[in-house]
C-alpha cells in the first residue's frame, strides 16, 4: 500500500516474475493486476487485487490496493484479508497524504509493516530523509514501540532488484532480502485449521457460467469442496436456521489466475460460487455451529450526485440501455461489489442518488457505464452535511500540491475564496515547492482541474478526506455564463463565429445542437440564449469585407470529470457512449423563464 504513483502494482509485478509465475517467454504486460480498460488508460489501480505467489515452500498471498483516497474503501476492505503490509513510499517525493491514511487504518488494525523505500534509482532520490519522514509517520499517528520497529528494504520495482536497508541495489541483487523480511515480519495466520469453519467475504465477482462469485479469506478452519456450508448476514437469532448449502465448486489463487482446488486452509484466499444471495461482509461458517464474523465497516461516503434517465432530443440514439429500470439494475449491481458507494431513491423514479468518496470515483463509475452503452444524465456533485451539535458540518479535505516556484502563489489565491487555509509551505525538489492545505470538500470541486491549466501541467495535486468542519457558507461558482442554444439543427460555422467573440465555445461546426444545450461559456455572467445554426443569407453583394473567411478557435471540449465541475445547480451532464454534452434541467427557454417567475 502506498500513495498514488509510489510504485505499488509494479512491485507486485516483480515479485510475480521473481517467483516464477510467469513463463521464461511469456509475454506479459507492465502493471499485470490492472486490468481494467480505465486502470490501463489512468495509470492507476481502481480495484483491489489478490494474487499468490510460493516462495521458498511458503505460499505468500498479496493483495495489491489503490493509493487514491477515493477508492479508499478498496483499501479498508483488502486489510480484512491480511496479516501485514508493504508500506511503499517514493525515495524522492517521501510521504504523502494517501500513505498517512493507509498507514493510519493499517495501525488500527495493528497490522506489522515492512518498510519499503522504492526508486532509490531516481537522480533526485534522497532515502535517508526520506526514512526520517517515515518514522516521524509513524508517530505522528500514534505508533506503539514494537510498530516502529520494522524492517527497511530499498528497491527498484521496476527491475526487480532489492537490498536489505537503505542502500542501492547491485546488479546481481534480486528481491531476496524483500522476500525474506515478509517472512519474517508477517506472522503466519493465526486461525486454527481444525477449528470450526469461519470465512469473510471481501469482494464479490461475477461469471456467466457460474453467477455471482465470493471472494474473501478463511479465517479460522478449514473450506472444503463437498461440505455443507451455512452464510450468515449477521448474528444468527435463536432458533433461527441461516442459509446453508453444500459446497460445488471453491476455486484459489494462484500467480494472477485462480484455479480449481479441494480446500483451503486457514489464512488462505478463496473464490466460490453457489451462493446468490451473498454480499460484502457476510460470513461463511460451518452448518453444525456457525459463528458470524464481525462486520466489514468502511468510512462514509463524503459526496453524492443524482444519475437521472436521458431526457434530452437525442436520447435513445446511441445507447442500449436508455430506462429507469436498466439504470437501477446497473447500479445495483455496482453497490453488491463496492462498498463505499451508496444508493438511494428521489422524489422521481426516473432519478437515483449516488453517494461516493470523490469525484474521481464517481466519474470512473459514470465512465464505466457509459462504455457499457448506458445513457444517462448526471448533476453537479454535492457534499452530504452532518449535524454535529445541533449545527452543520461539512467534509473537509486536507491536501498537497507539489508545483513549480513560480506558481506558489496561483495556487494560495485559487484557495483563498474556495475558503482554503495553507497549513505548511516547504521546498520540494530544487525548483520546486510543496503547498499542504486544508479546504471545504465543496471548494475544491473543479480545483484539481484549474490547478492543472494554471500551472500548464506541471502541478501534482493530492487531497484526502480528514474529517468535518462548520459549514463555511456560500462558495463561489464559475465566473461566466451559459450560453444556450435556441432551436436544433447543427452548429454552422457563419453562426459560431459571430458567438465565438462573446466567450469561449463547447461546440465546433457541424455538431448537433437543441434547444437548452450549452454550447458555449459566456465572457458576461447570466445565461444568454443564442442561434448557433443560423446560416449565412445568400445575397448578390460581393464585397470584401462580406466574404472575409471564418477563423473559429478550437472548441473547449469537455471530459467528464471537467464537465461534471463546470455545470451550475440548475444543469446536467448527459452522457452517452459517444458524447458528453451539457445542459439545462428544463430545455425549453419559455419553461425556464416561468419557472424562475414561480420560484422568484
Amino acid at each position: 500500500m502506498a500513495h498514488v504513483d509510489h510504485g505499488k502494482t509494479t512491485l507486485v509485478d516483480a515479485m510475480l516474475r521473481a517467483t516464477g509465475v510467469f513463463r521464461a517467454h511469456q509475454q506479459v504486460v507492465e502493471r499485470v493486476l490492472d486490468s481494467d480498460d480505465q486502470e490501463r488508460e489512468r495509470g492507476i489501480t481502481i480495484l483491489a487485487k489478490a494474487a499468490s505467489v510460493t516462495w521458498n515452500g511458503t505460499r505468500i498471498n498479496l493483495v495489491d490496493t489503490p493509493g487514491h483516497a477515493d477508492f479508499g474503501g478498496e483499501v479498508e476492505r483488502a486489510l480484512t484479508m491480511v496479516d501485514g503490509v508493504l508500506l511503499l513510499v517514493d525515495a524522492a517525493e517521501g510521504p504523502l497524504p494517501q500513505t498517512r491514511y493507509v498507514l493510519s487504518k493499517a495501525l488500527a488494525q495493528r497490522l506489522p509493516a515492512v518498510v519499503v523505500v522504492n526508486k532509490v534509482d531516481r537522480g533526485d532520490a534522497r532515502p535517508d530523509e526520506v526514512l526520517d519522514e517515515i518514522y516521524e509517520l509513524f508517530l505522528d499517528l500514534g505508533a506503539e514501540d514494537d510498530d516502529i520497529e520494522f524492517p527497511i528494504v530499498s528497491t527498484v520495482a521496476r527491475d526487480g532488484k532489492a537490498v536489505s536497508g537503505i542502500g542501492h541495489p547491485g546488479p546481481d541483487d534480486d528481491l531476496t532480502p524483500l522476500f525474506e523480511a515478509i517472512l519474517e515480519t508477517v506472522p503466519p495466520p493465526g486461525g486454527d485449521p481444525e477449528g470450526p469453519l469461519q470465512a469473510l467475504v471481501t469482494n464479490l465477482d461475477a461469471s456467466d457460467y457460474l453467477g455471482r462469485l465470493a471472494i474473501g479469506r478463511v479465517v479460522r478452519g478449514t473450506l472444503r469442496r463437498g461440505d455443507q456450508v451455512a452464510l450468515l448476514d449477521e448474528e444468527v437469532d435463536e432458533g433461527q436456521n441461516p442459509l446453508s448449502r453444500r459446497l460445488t465448486n471453491l476455486q484459489g489463487f494462484e500467480g494472477v489466475s485462480r484455479a480449481d482446488v479441494d480446500e483451503r486452509v486457514a489464512g488462505d484466499l478463496f473464490v466460490i460460487a453457489g451462493f446468490p444471495e451473498v454480499e460484502i461482509g457476510d460470513t461463511l461458517a460451518d452448518a453444525s455451529q456457525p459463528e458470524a464474523l464481525p462486520r466489514l465497516s468502511v468510512d462514509e461516503p463524503v459526496l453524492r450526485m443524482t444519475f437521472g434517465v436521458n431526457t434530452s432530443p437525442m436520447s435513445g440514439k446511441v445507447g442500449k440501455f436508455v430506462t429507469s429500470r436498466q439504470l437501477k439494475e446497473r447500479l445495483d449491481r455496482e453497490v453488491l461489489g463496492n462498498v463505499s458507494i451508496r444508493v438511494a431513491p428521489t422524489d422521481s423514479p426516473d432519478v437515483i442518488e449516488v453517494a461516493g468518496r470523490g469525484e474521481l470515483q464517481l466519474a470512473v463509475l459514470i465512465e464505466n457505464m457509459r462504455r457499457e452503452s448506458y445513457e444517462l444524465q448526471v448533476s453537479r456533485p454535492e457534499v452530504i452535511i452532518k449535524t454535529i451539535n445541533d449545527k452543520r458540518h461539512e467534509p473537509l479535505e486536507r491536501g498537497v500540491v507539489d508545483v513549480p516556484d513560480e506558481h506558489v502563489g496561483t495556487v494560495t489565491q485559487a484557495l483563498a475564496p474556495r475558503k482554503g487555509r495553507v497549513t505548511d509551505l516547504r521546498p520540494g525538489d530544487p525548483g520546486r515547492t510543496v503547498v499542504t492545505f486544508e479546504a471545504p470538500a465543496r471548494g475544491l470541486i473543479g480545483f484539481r482541474g484549474m490547478v492543472l491549466t494554471a500551472t500548464r501541467g506541471t502541478a501534482l495535486l493530492h487531497t484526502h478526506h480528514a474529517g468535518w468542519m462548520p459549514w463555511a457558507g456560500e462558495l463561489p461558482h464559475r465566473q461566466g455564463g451559459a450560453m444556450l442554444a435556441d432551436r436544433t439543427g447543427a452548429a454552422t460555422g457563419y453562426a459560431l463565429d459571430n458567438l465565438q467573440a462573446r466567450g469561449e465555445l463547447f461546440v465546433g461546426p457541424g455538431e448537433a445542437v437543441y434547444e437548452g444545450m450549452v454550447v458555449g461559456e459566456s465572457a458576461k455572467p447570466g445565461d444568454m440564449v443564442v442561434n448557433a445554426v443560423r446560416e449565412k443569407q445568400k445575397t448578390n453583394i460581393r464585397t470584401h469585407s462580406h466574404d472575409e473567411g471564418i477563423k473559429l478557435a478550437p472548441p473547449r471540449v469537455h471530459t467528464l470529470e471537467t464537465a461534471i465541475e463546470w455545470i451550475a445547480e440548475d444543469e446536467l451532464v448527459e452522457v452517452t457512449p459517444d458524447a458528453i454534452r451539457i445542459r439545462k434541467r428544463t430545455l425549453s427557454e419559455q419553461d425556464r423563464r416561468r419557472l424562475s417567475r414561480k420560484t422568484g
